[in-house]
This record gives C-alpha cells, structure tokens and sequence, in this order.
C-alpha cells in the first residue's frame, strides 16, 4: 500500500508541475473538503481536481479514488481536454453581438444624447469624410441644419479637406455635372438646378468649396457649391467682351465668410475683378504697358491661384502672367518651354509652380512634369508617366487636357480614336493612378469628359 500511495504522490506531483509551471495551485471554494485540490490552466477551459495526499491516509487516498469512478460529480480526474477551436470572426462578432446587445440597448438612452455637448457634437462630425457627412445629414433634421451653423462652420475651417474632387461635364450632357471623389474613387451626378438650363454653361474656377461657371456666350458669371446647392448669380459686367477670357477665382481669407473674388482678363488687356463682399465688378485699369498686346494666351491651360496670386500661362512669347489680387500688379516673365512640348497647362502643389505636358519624339509620347527654378526662371523635369502606360501611347495621336489642380493632385484627360483615359497625378508622393470611367447613373454608358475644374468639398461654403 505504501508503494502505491508513493506511485500516487509522483503522479500528482508530476501533473501540478505540468499544469501551472511552479506557479502555485488555486484553492476552489467550491469544493468544502481539504481532501481536494482543484487545479486551473489558464490555456484549457476545464479544470483538474486532485486528491491532496499530503493531507489524507493512504486508505482515505484509495477511498477517494475509488469512490470517483461511483461519484464522478465530485471531481474530474485527468480529463482530456480539447485543444481551443478557432472561430471565425464573423461567428466571435455574432457571439459578441448576442451578449451585450441588451446592455447597449438599456445604456443608450435618448435622454443621454441630449445632454451631449453641441461643440464637441460639431468638432466630431466635422472631421468626417465628406460623402460620410452627407450621408449622415440625411438622419435628421437638427443634424441637416449643421450646414448653416456658424459654429461649424468655424470647425470645418480649422479641419480642411485636403483630397480635392473636381466637376466635369461631359460631351453627351453639358448642363449637368459629373464629380469625381479621388479618395473613394468613385463619381456623383450632383444637379445645381438654379444653373440655366438652355444654354451651356462652363466651370471655368474654383475657390474655398465654390465653382465659378462661365456661359458659352461669355455674357453670365455663377457662382455655386455642388454639394450644398448654393448659389449666386454676378452682376453683368460694365462692358461686354465677344472673345474667349481666362478666369480665375481666390479668397479674401482663409473661408468663403471673408468673401472671394473672380477676375476674367481678355487677350486685348481688358480685365475685371468681382468682390462677393462688395457684389459689383471693378475695372482698376488696363494691363501695363510693358507688356506686349495683345496677349496671347493659352486658354487650354486654367490659371493657378498660389495665395493671392493668379498665374497664366502665354503662348507668345513663352512666359508667364501674374496678377496679385490683392495689390492689383500684373507681372509678366518670359519663360522657354521644353522642347517638343504639346498640350502644356500650368500646375501648382503648396508654393511650386509646375508644368504638365505631353512630351513627343519620333512616334513615342509621355506625359511629363516640369518644376519651374526660380533662381533660373527655367523648367526641370521632375517625373513622367511610367514606361509601360507611355507604351501605349505608341503610333497614337494623343490629346490631353487637364480637368483640374488642386492640393498638388492633377486630373488628366487622354484621348485618341482608339482610347480615352483619365488619370491623376499627385505631385507630392509622385504617384499616378487611373480613374475609373464616368458612365451614366444606373447605367453602363461610358460618358466622354469635356472639361472641368478642381474645387475643395466644403458643406460650410456659401455663395
């Protein structure tokens, strides 16, 4: 019997030395009896209870033992354990679901969201994406009312979006737009419904979250947010101009709340500045006379506003004009182009001027970009099109048109008989990607992009 009882000791000895890894054992309260020792690993769910020899008889031991195959309730003696199942995640979030789904449901009481604070409620919400806030408009109508609040407003301002979106408008509808969304990839069919509808009408530039558009009569200006509908017709101008004008748009401040300005400039020197604050166009004079006229400019390139600054690009001579909104100073510089250049359109990214074109040798042709020196006034190439995207243009006669620049992201447009691409560069992390087609809403039919213009999304903007 002794042998037995020391053969017994061994086992247990070995199993706790197994189980807790000389960590020591822990007592159970369930158990009433200092005869039983009950053992937990923290890896099984299942715990051991043991017989404590040290405390017992060897014919109370052998009792114990004997009595466990009769009373197997009283403990569980070397039972085999299952290793853990892993369980998929929709199964652990269903499970999680069943068990505290009553506790959320008590917890949130409506009386609590009432007492949130209405700051903190619009600091939160004005960081979320844009096409997620305006989704989330459509709950209710005190979240819906947002828009016209000027405290939001206000966070909004301190939080601006970084990812421009840019309004087009295509061959086959020119009276509604089509915006594409780089972040998500993805395009809306927003309708202005105060824009007029029998005639075609131009976005032509964008500041601060609102579009400027032009009528192809060059007669009417409008000024309008995609998102939010907002919109405001110019006055007419003093005097009418029949031939094509460059337009460019920039802000009083740092929002649309400290108003915004439009200027049109024509190729005879005639130029107008719109204040919104003021609601009248200004003629503050004719362009100096040191700089040659006509001017010959690039219409396919938009003007490039860097602060207060319009920039446009000429075609001869070759260069550069620049208006400062604020003192009302034109600037010119003469600026030679890339050779074998074509298609060219001005670019900006924070305080760079850039240049964006298409770069044609024998039958090959790339997309490429140029940073203008200032120490030198001279353009350096900085990046192209990777290799295989230019193979493709190979023995094709390409097009490109720039849709629009802003935040150092650039819409591109490439067409040819055989192809139209629309692509997008960004200047800051050098990367190209395309964009999917535009087709119809609830439809397959690819939609040809004509033209466009890069704005900020801003729910808060008024015109």
């Amino acid at each position: 019997m002794e042998e037995e009882l020391a053969m017994l000791r061994q086992l247990i000895g070995q199993l706790q030395e197994l189980l807790h890894n000389g960590s020591p054992p822990l007592p159970s309260s369930s158990y009433s009896s200092p005869s039983f020792l009950v053992l937990n690993h923290p890896q099984y769910q299942n715990g051991w209870c043991l017989p404590c020899i040290e405390e017992t008889s060897a014919d109370d031991c052998c009792d114990i033992v004997m009595a466990a195959g009769k009373r197997p309730g009283i403990f569980k003696m070397l039972e085999t354990v299952k290793p853990p199942v892993k369980r998929t995640r929709k199964d652990r979030n269903q499970g999680k679901s069943c068990t505290e789904g009553d506790d959320i449901s008590g917890n949130m009481d409506q009386e609590i969201w009432q007492e949130f604070p209405q700051d903190l409620f619009e600091a939160v919400v004005s960081r979320l994406p844009i096409a997620t806030f305006f989704q989330f408009r459509s709950v209710c109508r005190k979240w819906n009312a947002l828009i016209e609040s000027d405290s939001f407003s206000r966070c909004f301002t301190e939080f601006p979006q970084t990812i421009p979106w840019f309004y087009t408008i295509t061959h086959e509808n020119v009276n509604s737009g089509q915006v594409y969304d780089p972040s998500l990839k993805k395009w809306h069919h927003p309708i202005i419904p105060a824009l007029p509808k029998k005639s075609i009408v131009l976005p032509m530039a964008s500041a601060g979250g609102l579009v400027c558009f032009l009528d192809i009569g060059h007669r009417n200006f409008y000024v309008s947010n995609p998102l939010t509908k907002s919109f405001r017709e110019l006055p007419a101008r003093s005097f009418k101009v029949w031939s094509r004008v460059a337009v460019g748009m920039t802000l009083n401040g740092n929002s649309t709340s400290h108003g915004y300005k439009v200027l049109w400039v024509g190729c005879e020197g005639e130029y107008e500045v719109y204040d919104s604050l003021s609601h009248v166009w200004t003629k503050r004079g004719t362009i100096p006379s040191n700089i040659k006229l006509p001017v010959l400019l690039n219409f396919k390139s938009q003007p490039v506003a860097i602060h207060s600054t319009l920039y446009f690009m000429l075609t001869d001579p070759e260069g550069i004009l620049s208006y400062d909104m604020v003192s009302g100073k034109w600037k010119q510089f003469i600026i030679p182009g890339p050779p074998d250049l074509s298609d060219h359109t001005l670019a900006a990214c924070g305080e760079r001027l850039m240049l964006v074109g298409l770069l044609t040798k024998n039958a090959a042709t790339c997309v490429c970009i140029w940073e203008l020196q200032k120490m030198t006034l001279l353009w350096k190439e900085v990046d192209r099109m990777p290799n295989i995207w230019c193979l493709e243009f190979y023995g094709k006669h390409i097009r490109m048109n720039c849709l629009g620049n802003k935040g150092c992201l650039i819409l591109l447009s490439l067409r040819s008989r055989q192809m139209n691409r629309l692509i997008t560069y960004n200047a800051v992390t050098r990367e190209w990607a395309k964009v999917p087609g535009c087709t119809v809403p609830r439809g397959r039919k690819r939609l040809w992009i004509a033209c466009g213009t890069a704005f900020h999304p801003s729910p808060t903007a008024r015109a």
